[in-house]
């Protein structure tokens, strides 16, 4: 005889998960109190905020002297972050030693820069394709326009007038823009069969990857004019431009190529089975899929590139960090707190363009990544 079945005639009601398993104090077991180890590096952790966050707070903003208070203030005992320097610097700060009456140049260049270029990081925004072509092939040609003159009735200005946050932009955004394609075809260079394609693109990523960046932008600032024929010579500021592109280009395509050796070989066999050849098949099928898969290494080596800016100091152009610098001599301003600040500043403006440009990135990668994660 079976024994008897117990049936239920309603549902039970769900009872709520254990308070210590569950929501933020389930998270802080999982995560933080694991075990005895993990407990004590919490700690650790903990200790280190609590002396360092408060007094680094008070300094910047409690104890802070704002641009209204003046230079006096930042001498009075126990002054913290001496921002009224920052207030006072700040349109070298952002335009260098540009004209005073030509700012506005400057100006119009960050509008047209947000107009044109910001709606390319909307992803649902139509006609991205034409903005970028637009981003690519005229843009470039406006900024130069206005910042350099002489065109158009505009008064001509000198690059070794161009400065702060305007030389930087301008530095990082051509060599980022200049180093992706010649990086793709060195690496495009160094995978082909042809000996001398090849051999060329082996020498020439070794040579400039193995030399610093700061002897490259010796070599273009001084020694480059001496090898050019009587009469002829180029700016200061394109031939640094140049000579941090093909720096940046040599490791951009060791990344790319890396992204090209990961491809497996069925996608060359099947590009070849619908008929493709080398380039149809390289643009189609094999580089997008390289390109997705190396978008951490680019986007590092372009915060890597961007910070490489703050170089060009040493040959005589002055960017951002280095108007930051040089007002630090300014005796109207000579304050224990003034380098301090300038240098906090400094870090923190890097800081939030690094990392801003960091997270899109990443935004960028889960969304092309979408069609291949596994469940």
């Amino acid at each position: 005889m079976s024994a008897p079945a117990f049936v239920r005639e309603a549902y039970q009601i769900a009872s709520p998960p254990p308070v210590l398993s569950a929501g933020v104090v389930g998270w802080i077991r999982a995560n933080l109190f694991s075990s005895p180890a993990n407990a004590l590096l919490t700690l650790l952790c903990l200790y280190v905020i609590w002396r360092t966050v408060p007094p680094l707070i008070e300094w910047a903003f409690f104890d802070a002297v704002w641009g209204s208070q003046g230079r006096d203030a930042c001498l009075a005992n126990g002054a913290g972050a001496c921002w009224a320097f920052i207030d006072a610097k700040f349109g070298q700060i952002i335009y260098g030693r540009y004209t005073l009456a030509e700012r506005w140049r400057v100006d119009l260049v960050f509008v047209i820069s947000v107009l044109s270029l910001g709606p390319l990081f909307v992803e649902r925004m139509p006609g991205r394709r034409y903005l970028a072509a637009f981003a690519l092939l005229v843009y470039p040609v406006i900024c130069y326009l206005l910042l350099s003159g002489g065109h158009f009735g505009l008064p001509a200005v000198e690059s070794p007038l161009w400065g702060g946050m305007t030389l930087t932009l301008v530095v990082a955004t051509v060599t980022m823009t200049a180093a992706l394609p010649l990086g793709i075809l060195l690496a495009l260079g160094r995978r082909s069969q042809m000996p001398v394609i090849r051999i060329f693109s082996v020498m020439f990523i070794e040579m400039w990857r193995g030399v610093p960046l700061i002897t490259i932008l010796f070599m273009a600032s001084v020694m480059l004019p001496l090898f050019l024929p009587a009469g002829v010579n180029f700016d200061k500021l394109v031939r640094v431009l140049i000579g941090m592109s093909l720096f940046a280009s040599a490791y951009m395509a060791e990344v790319v190529r890396g992204g090209l050796q990961a491809i497996p070989r069925g996608q060359y066999e099947a590009a070849s089975a619908l008929g493709f050849g080398f380039w149809r098949a390289t643009a189609l099928i094999i580089l997008p899929q390289a390109l997705r898969l190396v978008i951490p290494g680019i986007v590092n080596n372009y915060i890597s590139l961007f910070k490489d800016t703050t170089l060009v100091l040493v040959v005589g152009l002055v960017d951002f960090l280095g108007v930051i610098q040089l007002n630090f001599s300014d005796a109207k301003w000579s304050t224990p707190q003034t380098s301090l600040t300038g240098y906090v500043f400094a870090a923190a403006v890097f800081w939030v363009i690094c990392f801003s440009m960091s997270r899109y990135s990443m935004r960028v990668e889960r969304r092309l990544n979408e069609g291949t994660r596994r469940a």
